[in-house]
């Protein structure tokens, strides 16, 4: 997504990715996800090096609210 107007704020595996989303759209934040290894598995090409990994963009003008949201629930995972 270079030159976009999204910007990646968390990569991850799957489940902490779907609770990040979550959190992101009780904001009102609508996230963007990308996973590379589901998109080469439905086009023909097998997996990805890392599978079940996902990356979560957001708009630039969410960014401030979503990195806040992302870092609150990283911390709470590292306790």
């Amino acid at each position: 997504m270079s030159n976009s107007n999204y910007i990646k704020i968390f990569t991850g595996d799957f489940i902490i990715v779907q609770r990040i989303i979550s959190e992101l759209e009780k904001e009102d934040i609508i996230p963007v996800v990308k996973d590379h290894t589901e998109s080469a598995r439905l086009a023909g090409f097998g997996g990805g090096i890392i599978p079940g990994f996902q990356q979560v963009y957001v708009h630039k003008d969410e960014l401030d609210k979503a990195i806040i949201i992302v870092e609150n629930i990283t911390s709470e995972l590292q306790e």
